[in-house]
């Protein structure tokens, strides 16, 4: 979350909120869509049980930000259950992304002990037999559907995430429905980010025209939960924008609050609780060799914490400082009114052009001073 008063005169100062932890990148399905392009491994070089202690005792130099542990798989680590518990023990709050296959009751246990707060599970597909494609494994649909049911029974908040393409825009409501039949708390769609093996996904990636429209039905499906389920995109930062066009209050946990009008919200583009992109001001991305990115899709480097503290990463590196300063930020991007709140998706632009501070590629929106202009 970016407070309103960390934005001033476009210079954004950071807030850690959040750390997406590529635990291992070793994994046991092989998902067309996945970021890292990971198979089973093993890796070389993956940080040591007590690097990984000193980078938790590091990161809370700098704050006590939510701990995502990911992969890969992260259950394939074998030391993931003392990473999670010294991370707990120290304050943290720990919550941990998984395909979901290897949850069996004793893993469920153990992850309640920790504890572990919440378990996002990936489910693309309401299908078995679509699932088990697109994630690379005979079975993982079931094993996934399975491990859900053993956290539930554990007592463990469960999210779905859900990767959006051309494949399975047209079951969004499917998935809504099954999550909320799952009982999770909490519903994610993913804008496809195409990197790693999604690049071979570019044929199906949503146009940005269709991208507008997912975004508008997330907005009508927010607004008809209510409270009923934690539901926002990710990795679609003009969602921001779209809740403001439409006179929209949504709070940072995805939970509708009512309606403006929307010239009133269109006046408010500029004040907000949370920023759509988010990559090196509020959130930020560790790899499992120790690299330190925006996000896990951005894929360019602040530094690593075997060279640096994460603390003179956090604070200093020239990626971050880059990214805190909106007057960076290029072509139409640089005009639109909606850049505090939005700022555009810098891993897209990056990988549409080699340049993280370019405009953002799938939207479609025209800012009123280069209308103006024309």
């Amino acid at each position: 979350m970016v407070e309103q008063s960390q934005v001033e005169k476009g210079k954004i100062t950071p807030k850690l909120n959040m750390v997406a932890w590529e635990i291992t990148r070793s994994c046991n399905l092989f998902c067309a869509h996945c970021r890292s392009a990971s198979t089973t491994g093993a890796y070389e070089n993956e940080l040591s049980t007590e690097e990984c202690f000193r980078l938790i005792d590091g990161i809370l130099q700098v704050s006590k930000p939510v701990i995502i542990l990911s992969g890969g798989e992260p259950l394939l680590r074998q030391d993931i259950f003392r990473i999670a518990k010294y991370a707990a023990e120290k304050g943290l709050k720990v919550v941990m992304g998984t395909n979901g296959t290897l949850i069996s009751d004793e893993v469920a246990a153990k992850l309640k002990t920790i504890p572990v707060s919440r378990v996002a599970v990936s489910i693309d597909f309401p299908m078995p037999e679509l699932q088990d494609k697109f994630r690379g494994k005979t079975g993982a649909f079931q094993t996934a559907m399975s491990g859900i049911t053993r956290l539930q029974q554990t007592g463990i908040e469960v999210q779905i995430n859900s990767t959006i393409t051309r494949l399975n825009v047209r079951y969004l409501n499917e998935l809504l429905n099954l999550a909320l039949e799952a009982g999770a708390v909490a519903f994610h769609p993913f804008m496809l980010v195409p990197t790693g093996r999604g690049k071979g996904l570019e044929a199906v990636e949503l146009s940005p025209e269709e991208y507008e429209q997912t975004l508008n039905w997330v907005y009508d499906r927010q607004k008809e939960l209510g409270n009923r389920l934690f539901f926002k995109p990710t990795d679609a930062p003009h969602y921001q924008r779209i809740l403001r066009q439409r006179g929209g209050i949504s709070n940072t946990k995805g939970i509708f609050l009512g309606e403006k009008s929307a010239t009133k919200a269109r006046k408010d583009a500029t004040n907000s609780i949370t920023r759509g992109c988010l990559a090196g001001t509020g959130f930020c991305f560790i790899s499992h060799r120790g690299g330190v990115q925006g996000c896990g899709y951005l894929d360019v480097e602040a530094g690593n914490i075997r060279d640096k503290s994460f603390s003179e990463i956090w604070m200093n590196s020239t990626l971050f400082r880059e990214l805190r300063d909106l007057s960076n930020i290029k072509g139409k991007c640089s005009l639109c009114e909606y850049k505090i709140v939005c700022g555009g998706c810098r891993a897209r632009a990056y990988e549409s052009t080699g340049d993280y501070l370019e405009a953002e590629p799938y939207c479609i929106y025209d800012p009123v001073a280069l209308r103006n202009n024309r």
